[in-house]
């Protein structure tokens, strides 16, 4: 009698697939504000038609995350990632051939945005944190968004020489060519049958939903982490062109996105750590309470490129450290039976705010002439969100209470 096949998609190598998947996913995505520049003056738009393109971007993200999420739960994230890997590269492909607003809003904001909800890290987390044990859960989850953000940290000066190099539509080109080697690493990210199948009958959707959405904590969770898409689009999208507004270089703010990634590795990393240690929302409190205090130390402060410099490493450290804490909350409050889902309509929630934030820099900025109040949005929302998330708890739901007493 042969001994039974063992499965090769070992917790290893799905933290693996999940992490480059995100790497990629997330390191083009992180490069989207250096064609703003360059699209604008080639194609004759104003800010406000490419800042409206990536709002649309972030809220077709958004919008569809819970969908991709709900499938991902259910079907495995290996079917997930393959569909928003083929989106993902038809959009920047067509992107590379846009021609008007309309082809931008297509390309840019409708098909990347659908790509990125299949490929992003609630898809990515949700196969992670079912097929590691509960007490590592937190930390594997810093450890893919730590090389998750390793991508955005090496994508930033590749895609900016590229534009100088070879012109912003090649560059796109080339980052088409990119995301669709995110295709074949949806195959260890098909999961098993077994992983996918609960101990315990599975609830109907309308009771998962009804729990999550009565519960008050969720919500808390999700409007705290409307703000982190605010000020994550927000930078993103416009800190480029604010810096070159105040005499500042093109390669300066490059460089201050690619040190956002790099410090973001180990902001990740030390949250998704600490997050297994301590209260994860209290975390979530100090990390945006500090935000509040670097975007005001570096709107208030006189500008250099030494201090752009210093906002792109603190304002990295803070960037998405977010991710795992609010994930990792989730589950331990609901479980990781529907966690995809779950984390996808928290995920909403972020790009609504992303919508905003890319949005509205852009608007103000035609009506203004300067990002100044947005800045100022930006500190007070920060504020919010810290207070938002200090009455937050981690235990679990009462149908998880009332498993674990059956089990004991």
């Amino acid at each position: 009698m042969t001994a039974p096949r063992r499965d090769w998609r070992t917790p290893a190598v799905i933290l693996g697939a999940g992490a480059l998947t995100m790497a990629l996913s997330l390191g083009i995505r992180h490069g989207f504000g250096l064609f703003l520049g360059p699209m604008t003056r080639d194609l004759g738009w104003s800010r406000e038609v490419f800042a409206f393109a990536i709002a649309l971007q972030n809220l077709a993200w958004g919008l569809a995350q819970p969908v991709a999420g709900r499938l991902a739960d259910r079907h495995g994230a290996g079917k997930t990632v393959l569909a928003g890997g083929v989106l993902y590269a038809a959009g920047l492909l067509l992107m590379s051939r846009a021609r008007s607003a309309g082809d931008l809003a297509l390309s840019a904001g409708l098909l990347v945005g659908l790509g990125l909800a299949g490929t992003g890290f609630p898809v990515a987390f949700g196969a992670i944190a079912r097929s590691t044990p509960p007490e590592r859960r937190s930390r594997a989850m810093g450890v893919a968004m730590a090389v998750g953000s390793l991508g955005q940290f090496a994508m930033l000066p590749a895609a900016l020489q590229a534009i100088e190099g070879l012109g912003w539509s090649v560059t796109l080109v080339g980052l088409s060519a990119l995301a669709a080697a995110m295709v074949p690493l949806a195959a260890p990210l098909h999961e098993s049958a077994a992983a996918l199948v609960p101990d315990r009958p599975r609830q109907p959707l309308r009771q998962v939903l009804a729990e999550a959405l009565s519960h008050r904590g969720f919500w808390l969770l999700s409007l705290g982490f409307f703000v982190c898409g605010f000020h994550v689009a927000f930078i993103a999208t416009n800190l480029p062109a604010y810096l070159v507004d105040r005499g500042l270089s093109p390669r300066t703010g490059a460089m201050v996105l690619a040190l956002v990634g790099l410090f973001n590795i180990g902001g990740s990393y030390l949250a998704g750590l600490l997050g297994g240690r301590m209260r994860k929302p209290l975390l979530l409190v100090g990390i945006y309470g500090l935000r509040a205090a670097v975007i005001a130390a570096f709107f208030l402060a006189p500008l250099s490129e030494w201090s752009a410099y210093a906002f792109g490493a603190a304002m990295g450290f803070l960037w998405l450290s977010t991710v795992p804490l609010t994930n990792g909350t989730v589950a331990a409050v609901f479980g990781v039976e529907d966690m995809a889902m779950l984390g996808g309509i928290v995920f909403f929630f972020h790009q609504v705010g992303a919508f905003l934030g890319g949005w509205l820099g852009g608007r103000l900025y035609r009506t203004d002439g300067s990002y100044d109040l947005v800045w100022w949005m930006s500190i007070g929302l920060a504020v919010t969100a810290a207070l938002l998330n200090l009455p937050v708890r981690e235990e679990p739901v009462a149908r998880l209470r009332a498993a674990a007493e059956g089990e004991g």
